[in-house]
C-alpha cells in the first residue's frame, strides 16, 4: 500500500466523494441536469461521453494488441464469458426483477434492460484495479459488443413479453432502436479501441515498447482515475434530484441490483477456478460477467418508456449500486486470489503467496 500513489490508496474514497457530490449538486444547484445533458451524443450526454473515452483511453493503451491474438484462441475463457454474459446474466436479473419486485413492473422491466445491457466501458477499470487480464479484457468487451448490437433488440422480446408470456405473467411492449445501441457501441468501444491501436502503433515505432510502457504510459495512467471520477460526478449530477426524492424506491431497485452484483461475480470466478483460468483471465471473466453498460440501459429505457418513467429510474440507480459494489470487489477478488490461486505468476506480486 506505501508504494501506492494517494489517488490509488484512497479511490474508495474519492469515489464515495464523487457520488456525494454529483449528488448534491443535482440536489441544489438548479437546472444542472438540463445543462449536462444540453449536449449529447446518440442519447448519451456529452459531459458522460467525455469522461467515458477518458476513462477508457489509458487502459486500453496499456494493452498489447500482439498478444490479443492467445485470448481468442482460450476457448474456455470465450465460451465461458458468452455464457456468463449472455445466458446467466440476463435470466439472473429477469429472476430477481419477478422475485423482488414483483408488484413493481416499471422497476421490474427497468432492471430486466440492465441486466440486458453488457458492459463495453467501465469494466476495464475495475479488471485494470483487480489486476486482471488486460488483453483478454479487450477482446471480451468486443464481444459483447457484438453480441449488443446483434442480440440486444432480441432478448429484449424474449424477456420481457415471450417468457413472461410462458410463464403466465405479465407481459411488457418495448420498441429498441437498434441504432441507440450501435451508437452506444461505436462511441464508447470504436473510438478508444481506435485511439489505442494508433497510439500503441505510433508509440512503439517512435520510442520503442520498453521507453514506450515505461515513460508514456505511467504519463497518462492516472488519468483513467481522473475520468472515472467525473464520470461518476456528472452521471450523479444528472439524476440527484431524482434518486433523492424517491429513496425508498431506491432502496426496492437496489437489493436485486447487489444480490445480482453479487451472484454474477461469485459463479464468474468459482467457474474460472473450476476451468483453471489462472488468477488474471479468471478475474476478467468475473468483471465483464458482473458488469453493466448503464449508458446504454439509461439511454433505452428513457428513449423507450420517457425520462420521468419507472424504468428510466431503475436504468439510473444500477450505476448508483454499481459503483461501489463493483469497487468493493475489486478487493474481494484481490482477496479470494490469494486463497483460490496460490502461488498464481499472475497475481500481483504482494499479494501472491506460496504453494
Amino acid at each position: 500500500m506505501a508504494r501506492l500513489s494517494t489517488l490509488d490508496r484512497f479511490l474508495p474514497v474519492w469515489i464515495i466523494a464523487a457520488m456525494a457530490l454529483g449528488l448534491l449538486l443535482g440536489r441544489v444547484v438548479p437546472g444542472i441536469a438540463g445543462v449536462l445533458d444540453a449536449v449529447r451524443i446518440g442519447s448519451v450526454s456529452l459531459p458522460i461521453a467525455i469522461g467515458l473515452l477518458i476513462m477508457m483511453y489509458p487502459v486500453l493503451a496499456k494493452v498489447r494488441y500482439d498478444e490479443t491474438g492467445r485470448v481468442t484462441g482460450d476457448r474456455r475463457l470465450l465460451i465461458a464469458s458468452l455464457v456468463m454474459n449472455w445466458l446467466v446474466g440476463p435470466a439472473l436479473m429477469f429472476a430477481l426483477g419477478w422475485l423482488l419486485l414483483p408488484d413493481l413492473p416499471e422497476y421490474r422491466t427497468g432492471l430486466i434492460i440492465v441486466g440486458l445491457a453488457r458492459c463495453i466501458a467501465m469494466v476495464l477499470i475495475w479488471n485494470e484495479l483487480a489486476c486482471g487480464d488486460r488483453e483478454a479484457a479487450a477482446v471480451l468487451v468486443a464481444i459483447n459488443s457484438v453480441f449488443q448490437v446483434v442480440a440486444f433488440g432480441a432478448l429484449g422480446w424474449f424477456y420481457l413479453q415471450v417468457l413472461p408470456g410462458w410463464l403466465g405473467l405479465q407481459t411488457t411492449s418495448a420498441v429498441f432502436s437498434v441504432w441507440a445501441i450501435t451508437a452506444s457501441v461505436l462511441v464508447f468501444l470504436g473510438i478508444p479501441l481506435v485511439a489505442w491501436f494508433l497510439t500503441r502503433t505510433v508509440g512503439e515505432r517512435r520510442m520503442g515498447r520498453e521507453r514506450y510502457e515505461s515513460q508514456f504510459l505511467p504519463r497518462i495512467g492516472p488519468w483513467a482515475l481522473y475520468g472515472l471520477l467525473f464520470t461518476i460526478v456528472v452521471l450523479f449530477a444528472l439524476q440527484g434530484q431524482q434518486i433523492t426524492s424517491r429513496p425508498w424506491d431506491v432502496a426496492r431497485i437496489a437489493l436485486p441490483l447487489v444480490v445480482y452484483f453479487l451472484v454474477t461475480f461469485g459463479v464468474s470466478f468459482l467457474a474460472g477456478r473450476a476451468l483453471h483460468l489462472g488468477y488474471a483471465r479468471t478475474t476478467t471473466l468475473a468483471f465483464t460477467a458482473a458488469g453493466n453498460n448503464f449508458e446504454l440501459a439509461i439511454a433505452v429505457a428513457i428513449g423507450t418508456f420517457g425520462v420521468t418513467s419507472g424504468q428510466a429510474l431503475a436504468g439510473v440507480v444500477g450505476p448508483l449500486i454499481e459503483v461501489p459494489a463493483l469497487v468493493a470487489l475489486v478487493y474481494v477478488a484481490l482477496w479470494a486470489g490469494r486463497r483460490l490461486f496460490p502461488g498464481d505468476p499472475t497475481l500481483p506480486a504482494a499479494t501472491r503467496t506460496r504453494r
